[in-house]
């Protein structure tokens, strides 16, 4: 089955836009479930400024209490790799502002390891890498498939901590990479390889603000992953791209949904 196309979903401005995803978050997750027959719901969380913005957005919106969060795992697409009590995880951004709001189990909070847990990145990966194969849905492929996969991407068109043109992009042999020597500081970080995020079933990229309209040209217009990694994120059913009007003003209007 050939992937879907890219769509664009346009909001007004940045806060617009991180209320209107909220939104679709609360609308899929409930409907979700509350289907007794339907496996464990899997979410992928990512970092930036307009995550952190669409996390607090979340972790104050109204139906967050309508939840069954017993039934939903969270997993991160990349981490720095600092010390776990650090500001600058992703994950302690997710936890102060959207999942110590909500009654999720310790258990379905899967964290990358820290520094001052392993002190090598390169194991922090493979036990991340362990982690997710503990709950593969598909026999072919040892990790969950995303439900959801929420992805920022950078000025530079990176998206969790895939850069352009490193060899952490063109891994396909493995779940996870450490990074090293990364061009956005900390040095150190842990991501997930593009075949996991591509396994997703929904990935929604997330986006705003004038330096990233470049980002987005390239990544619908089909460029090259290995210098546009925004560009290779593919979900299996859908591959939203949710932006401002601002950013988004030389998207061809074919390419916009205003349905979804």
């Amino acid at each position: 089955m050939a992937t879907p196309e890219k769509r664009v979903v346009i909001s007004a401005d940045a806060d617009t836009l991180t209320a209107s995803v909220a939104d679709r978050f609360f609308d899929r997750v409930a409907r979700w479930t509350g289907e007794s027959d339907r496996p464990a719901v899997h979410i992928a969380l990512t970092g930036g400024v307009i995550s952190a913005e669409l996390l607090e957005r979340i972790g104050v919106h109204p139906r967050r209490t309508e939840i069954d969060w017993s039934r939903v795992h969270f997993w991160w697409v990349d981490e720095r790799f600092v010390p776990r009590a650090g500001d600058d995880r992703n994950e302690a951004v997710a936890r102060r502002l959207f999942l110590d709001t909500i009654d999720v189990p310790a258990e379905n909070v899967h964290a990358f390891p820290s520094s001052d847990e392993v002190t090598d990145p390169d194991a922090a990966a493979e036990a991340y890498a362990d982690e997710l194969a503990r709950f593969a849905t598909d026999a072919d492929t040892p990790w969950p498939t995303f439900d959801i996969c929420f992805l920022g991407v950078g000025a530079d068109a990176h998206i969790a901590s895939l850069f352009p043109d490193r060899p952490e992009i063109r891994i396909t042999d493995r779940a996870t990479a450490a990074v090293r020597d990364s061009p956005k500081p900390p040095s150190e970080r842990l991501t997930l390889t593009r075949p996991v995020l591509n396994a997703s079933k929904r990935v929604w990229m997330v986006l705003a603000g004038p330096d990233k309209s470049a980002a987005l040209g390239l990544a619908l217009a089909g460029a090259s992953y290995h210098s546009v990694p925004a560009a290779g994120a593919k979900g299996r059913r859908r591959t939203i791209l949710f932006t401002d009007e601002a950013t988004a003003a030389q998207v061809p209007a074919e390419l916009i949904d205003d349905q979804y």
